[in-house]
Formats: C-alpha cells, sequence, structure tokens
C-alpha cells in the first residue's frame, strides 16, 4: 500500500501573485497619499478588566497622518485624562487600568480618525467592554429524591457573564461525570437523564462554569440525587401506612418518549450567514430514546453536517440562506416515538460584493468608487468624505454620488480625499475606506532588478513586474536583452503586470524585460527565470509485514536537480517520528530496530526543496503471535461431553488458523497437559468428548503464521462420575524367561483410563491346542505376571482384562505366548565346504529338525579359524571368527580368507537362549594368491656406476615365491624418465649389485615379488649415484615403510639433510591415474599416519620435503587390510591363555613385592633411574591433579611422558601432536609404535607377541573384539 503526492511552489506563487494584485495600485510611500487605516482594534472588543486597555489604530499616508479619537459620538480629549495616553507616530491609545484605572470607567464606542493635507479615513466603531464572571448566587438546593425509571433535569442556572463561561459537570474528585445517551449535557448546561437508574445515586453533582477571558472557574454549590428503586419504594410504602392504606408502589415501566427540551411540538430558531447553527433535542423515556434529524423537504447539506452529544445535537456550520427551512428531531423507543419542528431562519449581517478600491488618477481622468453589498435585509449604503457624511461635506464639481457609486470626471489635484463607504441593517454593518489620490508620476518598477526567479520544469512561471504611474502605465515583456515582444498563448499577462508561463520548460531558462510606459516617460527592468529538473523518488517506500522485535527498513531513494539541496524527513501517521533510539534514519533509508506493536502504521518519506516537495508512503503491519484466548466457560456438562467455549485473544496482524485444547486430569496427573482437540480459527466453542472419573482443567492456545499464543487461564474443575473401565490393557506379551517359566506383560491403562477407583487386571492363560480350563488371577496395578512350572516353549493363549470398583471392561482379545526357551540339542549335519578362490569359500549344511531348536530359530553361526599356513608349515595361535546367518539360511559365504593356509569350521544353530552343540570340525585349504609387496627395498653404497639393493621377503607370501622382479629407469632434472630395465632375480636372494650404472644419476626402482599365480604389490624407492667419490647428495628420503590396517596405515621413513624440512606425505590408490592425494605433516616429525583408507585396497605412497623443489622419496605400495566379518576370539577356554591369565598374575604379584621393598629403601625403579639419566631437560613430567610441571613421584600411578615424545618447548601438549600417533590404533596394527613412529617396549606394560609363523602378523586375542553381527 503506498501513496504518493507531489507539491510544486506554483500554488504559492499564484497566492503571491493574488496579493500582487491587490496591492498593485498602492502609492508608493515617497509619494503624497491621503491617509490608510492599516490597523484597528475588532469592533466588539471584550478586555480584561485587570490589565491595560489598548485600543489600536494605525495607518500611513504622505505627509504622515495625524489621529484623533471620538468616545461615544463625542471628541475624546485624552490630554485631559492622565489614565490615557497615545502612542508616539501612531493613533493606538493605551488606558493604564493597572495604576488605579477601572475598566468599568472606560465602557462605550471609540472611533479613530487618521488625518492629512490629502483627507480623512476612518475606523471602525470600537465597542469597549470590560469581561465580567460574577459568582453563583447563593441558594437552598433541596435532595432530588426520584423513582427508578423517571426522568430528571439537574439545572445549573450559570450567572451571565462576560462573555458567556463554558459549563461541564464534575463531581468532588474534579473528575468529569459520565455521559451517555441516557444522561447528557444540554446546550444550556442543564444535565439531563432520559430515566434514572439505582447508579444515578450520588451527592456531588456539580456544575462548573469556566470565564475563559479572566480564565477563572465558578462552582455551584452540590446537588443531592436519590435514586429509589421500586423494591425499597415497597419497602417503605408498607412500614408507614396501614393495611389499607397499602397498594404498593408500580414497578418500573417502560413509557414511550417525550421531549425534555424543546418543549411542545415545534419552536423557531435564527441563526446569522456564516455562523454555526446547533439544533438540541433531549427526550426522556425508558428504554432510552434514540435521537434522528430531518430536514423537511430538502437533505442535510453534506460535508457541513455533524451530529454531537449522542446524536441529541445538530450541527451545521459556516449556514447560509439556503439551509433555512424546518428541522425536524424524532426521539423513538420500541414503545412509540415523539418529534418536534424547529423552523430555522437564517438572516445575514451586510458582506461585501463590492468593497470600494483605492484610486489614482492623473489630472483630467475619470474613475468610479463602487459600494456594493448583500444582507438579510438588504443593508442601506451611505457615503461619507473625509469622516463626513457626503451630503455636508465640502462640495466637489468632480464628483457626483449615484447609489453605491460615486463617478469622478476630470479630476484635480483638489479632488484628493479619502471617501468611506457604510452599509448596515440590523444585524451589523460595514465601513470601508477608499481614497482618490490625483497624481501625475511618470511610470516605475517596483521589482528589484535582476530578480532570480526558480521554478520546476513542467509548472507555471509567474515573473512580476510591479510597477506604478500615472497615468496607468502599459507593460510589455521581451525575452534577453534585444528580444522580440512576447505574445501568443504560451504566455498570460496579467493587470498588475505579472508574465505568467502556463508551463515552464527547461528552454524557457533565461532573461526576461519589462517595460512600462506612460505618457510621461518609460522604464524597464530585467529578471532571470531558471527551470530546474523535478525531484522524484525513484525508490519508494513499499508495503512491510515484519514479525514483532524483529528489523525492518523503508527505501527512500531520490533524484534531483544538482543545484537543489533536498532534505528528507520521515513521518509517523503524519506525524514526528517517535523520539526513540531505535528509529535509524540513514541517507536513503528508515531503520527500525526490535519493532514493537506501538510501531504499526504508515510511514512517510517526504523530499523538500526550496522549489517543490514530494512524498510517498508505505504501510508497517506488525504481526506477532495472537495473544492467549480468555474468559473460558464450561456449559451443558454431561456425563461424557461438555461444551467450552472463549473470547479469542488480540491477533496481532495475523489471522487466527486454529485453536488447541489441552486438558489437565488433576486426579491422576496433576501439572501435566495433553492434547485434547483443536477447531478452526473462526470457532469459539467446541463440544468435548470426557472419560469417566478424570478431574478436567481445559486451556486453549491459539496459533497463527507466526506461532502458538501463550496457553489461556486453565477453565474451571469439572470432575466426571466413575464408570466401568472402556478398554483393556494392550501390548500383551507372552514370552518366558527360563525354560519353566512364562512371563505375561502388558502396558498398564494410563489414570484416566481406569474410568473409576481401584484399578486391577485380570490375566488369563491356557496351553494352546490343549483342551484345558482357562487359568485366571487378579492382580493388582502392575504390567507383569510370572506362571511357573510351565513346559519348554509351548505355546500358550492369553489374555489381560481390565476391572475396578464398579466392574469388568469389554471382553479382552486373546495373544499367543511361549514358555521359555532351552538351548538347541543338536547339530547342523552335513556341513560342506566349497572353496571360490584364494579369499573366499562357501558352506553348506542341513537344517536341524525344528523340535530339537526348543527356542524361537535365529539363524546359524559359523565358526571358522586359520590352522597354518602352508607356504612356512609353522603353527600360530587360533583367532577364531563368527559368522551369523539369520532364519533358516542353510549356507553362506566366508571371505577375507588368507591364500594359501588350511583352515577349520564348524556350525552352530542359535535360539532366543544361546546355541547349539558344534558340528564336527570340517578342514578345507585356500589355494596360493599373489605375493604382498616386499617388506623393504633399501638402497646403500652408491658410487660412480653401481648401488647396492637389500630387501625383505614380503610379509604374506600368499604362496611359494618363484622370484623377484626388479625395474629400474633413470630420471632426468625435468624429472622425466629413461628406458625401462628389468632383472628377474631367484627367491632365495636378498641383495643385489647394480654395476655400470651412469654417475651422478638418479635412478628409480620398482621392485616386487611372484608366486606361481602372479606378480604381488611393487615398492619404489630412488637413489643417486655419486659423483668424483663424493658424498651421496643431500637432501633425500629413503626407507619408507609402512604398517597397514584395515582403515589406515603408518607411514614412517628416514631423512638426511637439512634440519627443519617440513615433510608431506602423497598417496593414491595404486594403478589408478587419479591425481595424488597430499597430507601435510605436523612439524619435522618422520612418520604419519593416513586415515580414511578403504579396506582391501593396494595404494602407492611417498613423501616428499617442502621448500625443497621436486624433492621426495621413492614410491611404496602397501595394501589396507580386508574388511573383516563379525569376529569373535573364543580364548576364554583355551589352556595357553589360561596358563597366560596365571603367568601375568604371578608376575604383578612379584613386580608388586619388589616394588614395595624398593620403596621401604627409598630407591627407585630401573626404569626411573634410566630417565633421569637421559632425561631431555627441555621436558618435564606434569602433575597428574593440575596438569603443572614438577618432579616425578615414586608413588604415581600414572608413567611420565617418554623421551621419545614431542612436547612443545612452551610444555603445553598440543592436540595436532597426538593427532598422527597409533594409540587410538592398537587392533589390527603389527606393533605399537610411539609418536616417533619407533617401537613401544621399554615403558610399556605390555610385551610384543612374537608371531609365530615367520613374518605374519598377529592379532592380540581380546573378548572385546567379539561381534554378534547378522549378515
Amino acid at each position: 500500500m503506498m501513496k504518493k503526492r507531489s507539491i510544486s511552489a506554483s500554488k504559492a506563487s499564484l497566492v503571491l501573485f493574488l496579493c500582487q494584485m491587490i496591492s498593485a495600485l498602492d502609492v508608493p510611500l515617497d509619494l503624497s497619499q491621503p491617509p490608510t487605516i492599516t490597523q484597528q482594534s475588532p469592533k466588539d472588543y471584550i478586555v480584561d478588566p485587570r490589565e491595560n486597555i489598548v485600543i489600536q489604530c494605525e495607518a500611513k499616508g504622505k505627509p504622515p497622518p495625524s489621529f484623533s479619537w471620538t468616545r461615544n459620538g463625542t471628541h475624546f480629549d485624552i490630554d485631559k485624562d492622565a489614565q490615557v495616553t497615545m502612542k508616539p507616530n501612531s493613533g493606538t491609545l493605551v488606558i493604564n487600568i493597572m495604576n488605579g484605572g477601572k475598566a468599568e470607567a472606560y465602557e462605550g464606542v471609540y472611533q479613530c480618525t487618521a488625518r492629512n493635507e490629502r483627507g480623512a479615513a476612518i475606523s471602525n466603531n470600537i465597542v469597549i467592554r470590560p469581561s465580567r464572571s460574577p459568582l453563583w448566587t447563593k441558594e437552598k438546593l433541596e435532595p432530588n429524591q426520584v423513582r427508578e425509571g423517571d426522568s430528571l433535569v439537574l439545572h445549573c442556572r450559570p450567572p451571565v457573564g462576560l462573555p458567556p463561561p463554558i459549563i461541564f459537570w464534575m463531581d468532588n474528585a474534579f473528575q468529569r461525570l459520565p455521559q451517555s445517551e441516557r444522561v447528557s449535557q444540554g446546550l444550556n448546561g442543564d444535565l439531563y437523564f432520559s430515566n434514572v437508574q439505582p447508579e444515578d445515586t450520588r451527592e456531588d453533582y456539580i456544575c462548573y462554569a469556566r470565564f475563559n477571558h479572566t480564565q477563572t472557574i465558578q462552582q455551584k454549590q452540590p446537588i443531592s440525587v436519590k435514586v429509589f428503586s421500586m423494591d425499597s419504594l415497597n419497602d417503605t410504602i408498607a412500614a408507614n401506612l396501614s393495611d389499607t392504606d397499602i397498594y404498593g408502589a408500580k414497578p418500573v415501566t417502560e413509557r414511550q418518549p417525550i421531549l425534555l427540551t424543546p418543549t411542545g411540538s415545534t419552536s423557531t430558531k435564527v441563526e446569522l450567514r456564516g455562523n454555526v447553527l446547533l439544533l438540541e433535542c433531549i427526550a426522556a423515556g425508558l428504554p432510552t430514546p434514540v435521537i434522528r434529524w430531518i430536514k423537511e423537504g430538502g437533505e442535510l447539506p453534506v460535508n457541513r453536517t455533524f451530529f454531537e452529544n449522542f446524536k441529541k445535537t445538530l450541527k451545521i456550520i459556516d449556514v447560509s440562506e439556503a439551509d433555512s427551512g424546518n428541522y425536524k428531531c424524532i426521539a423513538r423507543n420500541m414503545l412509540g416515538s415523539v418529534h418536534h419542528v424547529i423552523s430555522v431562519t437564517v438572516k445575514a449581517a451586510p458582506y461585501w460584493i463590492t468593497a470600494p478600491r483605492n484610486l489614482v488618477l492623473s489630472p483630467g481622468e475619470d474613475g468610479t468608487l463602487i459600494c456594493r453589498a448583500n444582507g438579510n435585509p438588504k443593508p442601506n449604503i451611505s457615503w461619507f468624505a473625509n469622516g463626513v457624511p457626503i451630503a455636508i461635506a465640502p462640495e466637489d464639481p468632480s464628483r457626483k454620488v449615484d447609489g453605491d457609486t460615486i463617478i469622478f470626471s476630470h479630476v484635480q489635484e483638489r479632488s484628493s480625499a479619502v471617501y468611506q463607504c457604510n452599509a448596515s441593517n440590523e444585524y451589523g454593518y460595514l465601513l470601508a475606506n477608499a481614497f482618490v489620490n490625483v497624481l501625475a508620476e511618470p511610470p516605475r518598477v517596483l521589482t528589484p532588478a535582476n530578480k532570480l526567479y526558480q521554478v520546476i520544469a513542467d509548472s507555471p512561471a509567474l515573473l512580476d513586474c510591479a510597477y506604478f504611474g500615472s497615468p496607468k502605465p502599459e507593460i510589455e515583456w521581451f525575452k534577453g536583452v534585444k528580444g522580440s515582444i512576447l505574445r501568443g498563448n504560451e504566455y498570460v499577462f496579467h493587470d498588475n503586470g505579472t508574465l505568467e508561463i502556463p508551463v515552464a520548460q527547461k528552454d524557457s531558462t533565461g532573461t526576461y524585460t519589462c517595460v512600462a510606459r506612460n505618457e510621461l516617460g518609460k522604464v524597464q527592468n530585467e529578471v532571470r527565470l531558471e527551470v530546474k529538473d523535478p525531484t522524484m523518488i525513484i525508490k519508494q517506500p513499499e508495503y512491510k509485514v515484519i514479525q514483532r522485535y524483529g528489523q525492518v527498513s523503508f527505501e527512500c531513494i531520490i533524484k534531483h536537480d544538482s543545484t537543489l539541496l533536498p532534505t528528507v524527513i520521515w513521518l509517523k501517521d503524519n506525524d514526528e517520528l517517535p523520539d526513540d533510539e531505535r528509529f535509524l534514519v540513514g541517507k536513503d533509508n528508515l531503520t527500525i530496530m526490535n519493532v514493537t506493536d506501538k510501531d504499526d502504521g504508515t510511514y512517510t518519506c517526504i523530499v523538500n526543496t526550496t522549489l517543490d516537495s514530494v512524498s510517498a508512503s508505505a504501510v508497517l503491519t506488525v504481526v506477532a503471535r495472537p495473544n492467549p484466548p480468555f474468559d473460558l466457560e464450561l456449559t451443558g456438562q454431561l456425563e461424557r461431553s461438555v461444551e467450552l467455549s472463549w473470547i479469542p485473544g488480540d491477533e496481532n496482524n495475523s489471522p487466527i488458523k486454529n485453536f488447541v485444547i489441552e486438558y489437565e486430569d488433576g486426579l491422576h496427573e496433576p501439572g501435566v497437559w495433553h492434547y485434547q482437540t483443536e477447531v478452526p480459527g473462526t470457532q469459539t466453542t467446541v463440544q468435548l468428548k470426557l472419560s469417566p472419573y478424570v478431574n478436567y482443567s481445559f486451556r486453549v492456545i491459539a496459533v497463527n503464521e507466526i506461532g502458538r499464543s501463550q496457553p489461556s487461564e486453565p477453565s474451571e474443575q469439572y470432575l466426571t462420575k466413575s464408570a466401568n473401565p472402556d478398554e483393556n490393557p494392550s501390548n500383551v506379551q507372552g514370552i518366558g524367561s527360563e525354560p519353566d517359566n512364562l512371563v505375561i506383560t502388558w502396558e498398564s491403562l494410563k489414570g484416566f483410563q481406569s474410568n473409576g477407583p481401584g484399578l486391577q487386571y485380570k490375566v488369563s492363560w491356557r496351553q494352546k491346542d490343549v483342551d484345558d480350563e482357562w487359568t485366571s488371577v487378579i492382580v493388582a496395578n502392575v504390567s507383569k505376571y510370572i506362571v511357573s512350572g510351565t513346559p519348554t516353549f509351548v505355546p500358550y493363549e492369553i489374555k489381560v482384562q481390565a476391572l475396578n470398583d464398579l466392574g469388568y471392561a469389554p471382553e479382552p482379545s486373546e495373544v499367543i505366548g511361549h514358555s521359555g526357551e532351552d538351548l538347541p540339542m543338536v547339530a547342523p549335519g552335513n556341513v560342506q565346504v566349497h572353496v571360490i578362490n584364494s579369499t573366499l569359500a562357501k558352506v553348506h549344511w542341513d537344517p536341524v529338525p525344528l523340535k530339537t531348536v526348543r527356542g524361537h530359530l535365529q539363524g546359524y553361526k559359523v565358526y571358522y579359524w586359520k590352522v597354518q599356513s602352508l607356504s612356512r608349515r609353522s603353527r600360530r595361535h587360533v583367532e577364531k571368527k563368527i559368522l551369523t546367518f539369520r532364519g533358516n539360511k542353510t549356507f553362506g559365504m566366508l571371505p577375507g580368507l588368507e591364500p594359501y593356509s588350511s583352515y577349520k569350521l564348524n556350525v552352530r544353530v542359535v535360539n532366543g537362549k544361546g546355541e547349539g552343540p558344534a558340528s564336527p570340525d570340517k578342514v578345507f585349504k585356500t589355494p596360493e594368491g599373489v605375493p604382498s609387496s616386499p617388506s623393504f627395498l633399501k638402497i646403500t653404497n652408491p658410487t660412480l656406476d653401481s648401488l647396492t639393493l637389500e630387501w625383505g621377503s614380503p610379509t604374506h607370501p600368499n604362496g611359494v615365491l618363484t622370484s623377484y622382479i626388479l625395474k629400474f629407469q633413470p630420471i632426468n632434472n625435468t624429472h622425466e624418465l629413461g628406458p625401462l630395465v628389468e632383472i628377474r632375480i631367484p627367491a632365495n636372494e636378498s641383495s643385489l649389485i647394480l654395476k655400470n650404472l651412469n654417475y651422478s644419476t638418479r635412478y628409480k626402482f620398482y621392485f616386487n615379488a611372484q608366486t606361481s599365480v602372479g606378480s604381488g604389490s611393487q615398492i619404489t624407492e630412488e637413489a643417486v649415484t655419486i659423483m668424483d667419490e663424493v658424498q651421496p647428495l643431500y637432501p633425500r628420503i629413503r626407507n619408507v615403510t609402512t604398517a597397514a590396517a584395515e582403515t589406515y596405515a603408518n607411514i614412517s621413513w628416514e631423512y638426511e639433510g637439512p634440519d627443519h624440512a617440513n615433510f608431506y606425505v602423497e598417496y593414491g590408490v595404486a594403478g589408478s591415474k587419479e591425481d595424488w592425494k597430499k597430507e601435510i605433516v605436523n612439524g619435522s616429525r618422520s612418520f604419519f599416519v593416513l586415515k580414511g583408507l578403504t579396506p582391501g585396497t593396494a595404494y602407492k605412497v611417498r613423501v616428499g620435503a617442502e621448500g625443497l623443489s621436486g624433492f621426495r622419496s621413492s614410491e611404496d605400495v602397501f595394501e589396507t587390510g580386508p574388511a573383516m566379518a563379525s569376529r569373535q576370539i573364543d580364548i576364554a577356554t583355551q589352556g595357553w591363555f589360561i596358563g597366560l591369565m596365571c603367568a601375568v598374575a604371578l608376575l604383578i604379584l612379584i613386580l608388586l613385592i619388589v616394588c614395595f621393598i624398593r620403596r621401604n629403601k627409598g630407591g627407585k625403579y630401573p626404569v626411573k633411574e634410566k630417565e633421569d639419566a637421559h632425561a631431555d631437560p627441555e621436558i618435564q613430567p606434569m602433575k597428574e591433579d593440575d596438569g603443572t610441571f614438577g618432579e616425578y613421584s615414586d608413588a604415581e600411578d600414572h608413567k611420565p611422558l617418554k623421551k621419545g615424545s614431542r612436547t612443545p618447548s612452551d610444555r603445553t601438549v598440543k592436540k595436532e601432536d597426538s593427532d598422527d600417533s597409533l594409540v587410538d590404533y592398537g587392533e589390527g596394527v603389527n606393533g605399537q609404535f610411539n609418536e616417533d613412529g619407533s617401537f613401544i617396549g621399554q615403558y610399556s606394560g605390555k610385551k610384543e607377541k612374537e608371531p609365530a609363523e615367520g613374518n605374519e602378523s598377529s592379532e592380540a586375542p581380546s573378548p572385546v573384539n567379539a561381534m554378534n553381527s547378522f549378515v
């Protein structure tokens, strides 16, 4: 919603132009002229009797006029009255009242005369009256005793003052008495009661009269009113009359209207033209009558008619003769009506049609003075010359009086005079002065030379050429100094000399010349006109809807003429912005912070320049969550229903969408409110269904687009009667916890569902498919019952029925449950294994008979474990793995097997109780696979033309190694690769010397092992032959090694070169063309942990140093461990494990004894001694309690930081220093690593277990690693 308005300077210019036209005949004050009255006091002048009386009379003329006064028609000699003075160079009288004078002595009619040698001007008759504010006459006021329902008038009758006082009614506490259609004040000041009510009884009805002129208030004595109700009046009559006299007061009876004012059926009213017409009708009656006004034979005037005092007063402003007529007021209630006709006559004091205007003539010219006035009755016109009736004034042969006109012919200088025209009737008079001034003057231009006019394009331009001359000069306009005379329709030439350009354009800019000439000469004057671009609002404020406490901005971007300086004003509802720091006025916008409801309204941007003004408005609507409903009421209470009604709160400018009804059960859950129902936002009543035996309270929440209101205040409470339960417990189940019981459970009824006191449950059961009777038991308000002595895993029919003190719930439905399970009795048979490849096998088995399961069949578990590696013929500790297959499945896949190994497996059936016996172990073998990469590749002893290679066999041969393949190629300075050379090396070799190499050349080596199946992953390395038998080139990174788990790998390396190198690790999937991924190594450490790797994937890795152009290690290849199936290591029953635990316990006991002895001797642990001997002075231990550094304590249980660990020099342990540690990755990694990549052994409480089969990795068996998952 937007409004826009634009105000140019044209209207102001037109007003100025009219004023110039009126003053066009003004004679410059340097020329002789008769007197002109310029200021005088009003005709009816009421003065404050406590202050000096000032009667104004100011005039101008050449020569300056002298002044004289008359009082009550005779000369007033001010020199004889010491209290009266006349202001210097003025005719204004000052009557000194404050120094002893009395205003009453100067009452009368005063008239001023201003006179010079060319004539005399006179003022109006000024009637001086001092204001009066007399006191109320004391009177004895009897109390008003009135019967309820009757009418009453309390008379004010204020003292007659000058001017008349303003009347109002108040009480003793100076509070205005409330008024209404029933009680109101009339125009005469009386207080009218159409009918009285008991609440009208009071003793302080006080009428006040305020005399504004003297700023005084007069108070009437308080009036007492006592209203008798019918009941009390009958009691009074019965107490004071005999039985024969008692007839009883009539009850309050309704009455048709009667008029209290005006009286009768007709009246008359005379009002003067231009005044305000006030007509009044006040009626009595019960019920209170309603007033209506009509004009007989016509319509009430539009835009000038108003109704006041609860339509008891008809007000018509600025009345004219056309408003005369009959006005009827009609008072009506349900019993009838009454009317009154007021005949209105509009009279008129004289008013001007044509007032005489000053006349300037040159000798020998002719002219006229016209004096035309109207009125009702028609006024009489009389002429005066220099204040003397024209009939007795000195003769002038050049003038002739013709009614309302004086005609002048061939005037001479002696014809100059001031003429007065008086138009009068019984309602008043008009007096006007107009002079005739005979002059012979050449033209003169009164407008200042080179005056600048500025207007807005497309608006009128008015260029002044105010002039004077006698005879009257002719005016011509030119554009430019030597331009042609302006003519045509595009210009308007006014009589006062003004040039109007109705629609000024940019090309209208320029200099304009006006020329005034008469027979005595000519004169010219130049003015300048500039036409400016209009001011525009190019981005107006827009309608905004904002939530309470939000922020809103209105834009007002303007475009204006570059030579005009605009000012921007913001208004709210056409008034100034609130004085609040939340309102921020920017250059182009208004921002309101933390909006509140009071900010709702219309915001207007007004842009003002010296020439124009534009504005645009937009409405801001502040929305918020609705106010809570109120006045909740319960009606129609029944046993199972009630009607709830409410009154909505303020919707806060966002319509209410719906109402949410909540209830509280004060009997069972006091303070907890539950959802009951919801209804549309247009509905304010709802029929609610109820439950028995609930003490209900309700509340209502209103919801609109913004959100939910606060809850209403709770309704009154309503307690429903008790009844039988309507429903039974839900979720009834029967599941045995032991082989010989049945546990029956259910969800108990909520409090209000009990329908009455004494809630209990009847639990019934019987064995299914057996002709047994129901067994029942009644239990308290619980949710479980256990039946003992049942057969193992048999079905039961179960039902649970609710009951209370009043009876049972309906018959419940039956559910099927089972008694407790026991372990399965038999193992699966006919177990077969089909080896698919070197890492995958498929196992089959026959299902067990269901009757032997003795419970719910959950599936089958396959236990499998590696017996030995066929390539090394060495045994290792058993690590059993488990795969679980849901349901009655009879086969499964075994992933993640190691190639060229011997395995065993067995199968067991699983029910809810546990596992059955295992099937006989089944042996199977996996075929050969490709080997893993060699465990390391070292290049040593560089010479001018040779390098020595050393390597370790693969950690996982996965078969019988047949050979090693070595490939190498040179790398030039631009990292281009040379020809590739391949060498096959026997499997039993572990080193090789390469000869005939180029000196000072970098070579890249690729090394891998082979089995009969194929080649394994390769490892890469780089090395450089030396030049002139000097030391190898620095820097270099060598011996990159990896230790991989399923999803991460520990990378370590050796570095030779300058200190403080910043390392990075690059890695990617082996054989992939994807870009290398790069990880930055924190600090100068020589290890890093790669995380987030994909299980069972071969990766390539290399290490580089930042800042060393193109310098990085050779590539290494590693493979992450396969994604293992859920595993469980069954070691709790293994003999070796039990023996190991016993040995550990014995070792701990011996250690504790040794510690105790050493402690008593004050000695130190060997480890402590070694730490003291080799401690790094920059690394200090931390106290456990507060993290501060201090000495070691022998009594501490926590070990100090190891010498090899990295601790920052500021002696704080940084989090990033531990991010690359392998502490979090103990399972699945070959050994444990310190943060510097070295093995933990010396300070660890654990000892690494040597692998039983060569270099094969071994996970430490732990029951924590057991996992029971279904596949």
